[in-house]
């Protein structure tokens, strides 16, 4: 996998210094805590039992990481809940995240899996544009407060908020969006997320909490009317989810 000056290298992590330095990376991108850093046992525990562990290198340099366990749905299907994935900071915006989420879904296709799901925080709209329109994921589940306190500094002080992302691998709308062919959604609502975000969690807490409650609210009323997250759009002043019936 090339970048425009060199090359990416994607490969399954096995060896426990590799799993030491995706845990340095871990520290280095989110600022967590002790407390709240995935420990090394974890990366070991994950590639034995049928997980993911891949990382994503610039010659030897380990530059981004991911991290997948098995899960069994209420169905008996199994799946895999993708945890984390994470970034260098000076290689963000260079394709990364999306080879290494490539790679998830070519692995987990070879071994009969269709479904990788994962949280992620609506009010990151630069994530939600990545997970809703590159990738194809649809979200019909919001949990309030997910993970409770956490340590690192980009959260801000905020409930930790998720949005459940369901990436159905081998469906034809994923096939569709991964290949850059236009599709249609129909749209009943619209749930908007000022694009200075980050400043107001910053400087005006209190209104980035407003903001979060708010749309908080609507996307439950909306999941429990049956829609679901089919759309994102990004413009200069916001991010909006676009919601709708699924096809």
């Amino acid at each position: 996998m090339a970048g425009s000056e060199t090359l990416i290298r994607i490969r399954p992590l096995s060896a426990l210094a590799e799993f030491s330095e995706a845990l340095n990376l871990q520290q280095s991108i989110w600022g967590l805590a002790d407390l709240d850093l995935l420990p090394l046992r974890f990366f070991v525990v994950a590639s034995n039992i049928g997980g993911q562990v891949f990382g994503a290198f610039d010659g030897d340099r380990m530059i981004g990481f991911c991290l997948a366990i098995p899960g069994i749905d209420k169905q008996g299907r199994p799946y895999l809940h993708s945890h984390m994935l994470g970034v260098a900071a000076e290689y963000r915006n260079a394709g990364v995240g999306r080879w290494l989420k490539l790679e998830q879904r070519a692995d987990a296709l070879a071994r009969g899996i269709e479904l990788i799901d994962w949280t992620f925080d609506p009010l990151e709209i630069k994530n939600a544009f990545f997970n809703i329109g590159r990738l194809g994921a649809i979200v019909r589940h919001y949990s309030e407060n997910h993970y409770g306190s956490v340590s690192s500094s980009l959260m801000g002080s905020l409930p930790t908020d998720r949005c459940v992302a369901e990436w159905w691998i081998a469906s034809p709308r994923v096939e569709a969006i991964l290949s850059g062919a236009p599709t249609q959604v129909c749209v009943e609502i619209r749930i908007a997320v000022p694009a200075d975000i980050d400043r107001l969690r910053r400087e005006e807490p209190d209104h980035a909490r407003a903001i979060q409650r708010a749309n908080a609210a609507r996307f439950r009323e909306a999941f429990a009317r049956g829609l679901a997250v089919v759309g994102f759009e990004p413009t200069e002043s916001e991010g909006v989810y676009l919601l709708g019936p699924l096809a």
